[in-house]
């Protein structure tokens, strides 16, 4: 059974520049909110902030080149 959820997940993904490592940040930081530490917060912003930074990071979308029309030159040569 395949969820919309899961599609959507996969498209998203495709478009990323390195889906993988956004994956195990993603992994990092929801694993990290459930364990205690000693100072609190501080590695569960600083890894939303490198999910949010891999998120945003897509691949360079190739778009076409429009060429411009022949010119006719018509300067008057000596």
């Amino acid at each position: 059974m395949v969820f919309p959820a899961s599609n959507l997940a996969k498209k998203a993904a495709s478009r990323l520049k390195f889906p993988q490592l956004f994956a195990v940040i993603v992994v990092l930081f929801v694993f990290d909110l459930f364990v205690p530490d000693l100072i609190p917060f501080v590695d569960e912003i600083l890894l939303g902030l490198a999910a949010a930074l891999f998120g945003m990071w897509r691949e360079k979308v190739a778009t076409p080149v429009e060429e411009k029309p022949a010119t006719k030159n018509v300067t008057p040569t000596p």
